[in-house]
């Protein structure tokens, strides 16, 4: 079999840069009623927390899309798969742009849902068969590096355009950018074989590993209690910082670039030690989510806080990959990721439910002290879990699986 070169213009870092737009977009879309929430709800009849499932239902979907949706495309070509996502997400910011209503506008976010289980759970295992071995734990970073500049341009410019033009302009503008990312994963990735028919089968096996388990646990409670507070920051930030409304995208936007930062520090660190990381970067948000609404009511501060929390977080998804693909030999990447994104997903949508209730009855300073609170556990938990498996089947593991098996080799 004849294989293109790392030159060609359809492998390597191009095809990397397509799947980091895929990344970029899907959690742009997935977080856009973030900075849109006080939008969106007047617009529709709804309250602040009623609004809050335009984020709960996609996470939900996608937690139970991120196992089934590899699965069932098993034997599709993953440059294919990840077109239609990317093509299916531009639908769903469409539908969401032209609701008339918050039934049509969560209806529109399941479509949202399916398109980032699908998107999380095959890209995750994608790095090491794009670029040379030796440029893998880049790429990876790259990739997940898409989840971080969604916070510095996808959430900020979807708020200012929203401030500008109304919410419904910012979902429109999200569907012109996905459809564009789908030609881009259509031009630019090389083929992509699936690389194992293990499917859902693969799961059980996986799940058998104390490091992944644990991985797993980190991943729900971190998770949670980031989004419990951080999906109602914009109100927060109004009515707790009392900061003007026009100033609302400046901080989400040096959140992001602290997010950015975050994730290409964690990532390089993680490659040395996963669990010493997430140890670190839990030690640091919770403190900054628990401080918020106490030293948050003055503008140095709350810019303090704002970027701790942003440079935290942003490490996070990197963290929590490397150490779930250390966790398992290199066949089981694409089921460790789709666990992972299962996870990660479904944390996404109980923790803006969650916020929702408390920030309905006890005010949005309440949603912080809760993704505080489930923070602390977070750490705990990272504290005590694992201790011994960090690198359980793969001792001497990079941050990204090596080639798997059944794949043909095509680095140099």
């Amino acid at each position: 079999m004849t294989v293109p070169s790392d030159s060609s213009p359809r492998r390597g870092w191009p095809a990397v840069f397509a799947v980091a737009a895929a990344t970029f977009l899907v959690v742009t879309s997935e977080m856009l009623p973030v900075g849109l929430l006080t939008s969106i709800g007047p617009d529709l009849g709804a309250s602040a927390g009623t609004a809050g499932l335009a984020m709960t239902v996609p996470g939900v979907v996608a937690a139970l899309c991120a196992p089934v949706l590899p699965a069932a495309t098993a034997r599709l070509d993953r440059r294919a798969v990840l077109a239609a996502l990317a093509g299916l997400l531009a639908l769903a910011d469409l539908g969401s742009a032209a609701a008339p209503g918050l039934p049509a506008l969560l209806a529109s976010r399941i479509l949202v849902g399916v398109a980032i289980g699908g998107v999380w759970a095959i890209a995750g295992g994608l790095p090491a068969r794009l670029v040379p071995e030796r440029s893998a734990g880049a790429a990876t970073s790259v990739i997940f590096g898409g989840i971080s500049v969604a916070s510095v341009a996808g959430v900020p410019a979807g708020t200012l355009i929203g401030d500008l033009a109304g919410w419904r302009a910012a979902f429109a503008v999200a569907g012109a950018l996905s459809l564009a990312a789908c030609v881009a994963l259509a031009a630019l990735l090389p083929a992509l074989p699936a690389t194992s028919p293990a499917g859902l089968r693969g799961v059980p096996r996986v799940l058998r590993a104390p490091a992944v388990r644990a991985g797993l646990m980190v991943t729900f409670l971190l998770v949670t209690g980031h989004f419990a507070a951080y999906t109602y920051v914009r109100p927060v930030l109004e009515r707790v910082s009392g900061v003007d409304p026009d100033l609302i995208s400046t901080l989400l936007l040096l959140y992001g670039v602290a997010g950015v930062a975050g994730n290409f520090a964690a990532g390089t660190a993680a490659a040395r030690g996963p669990r010493r990381t997430l140890l670190l970067l839990a030690a640091l948000l919770a403190p900054a989510v628990l401080l918020f609404p106490v030293a948050g009511r003055a503008p140095l501060p709350t810019v303090a806080l704002l970027v701790l929390w942003g440079a935290a977080y942003g490490g996070v998804s990197v963290t929590l990959q490397t150490w779930l693909l250390r966790a398992v030999p290199p066949c089981s990447a694409e089921p460790a990721s789709a666990l992972f994104v299962a996870a990660f997903n479904l944390a996404i949508s109980l923790g803006a439910l969650a916020g929702g209730r408390v920030a309905d009855t006890a005010g949005a300073a309440g949603a912080l002290w809760l993704g505080g609170a489930l923070g602390c556990l977070a750490l705990a938990a990272a504290a005590t879990l694992g201790r011994a498996k960090e690198t359980e089947g793969r001792p001497d593991a990079a941050p990204v699986p090596a080639r798997p098996a059944g794949v043909p080799d095509r680095r140099p």
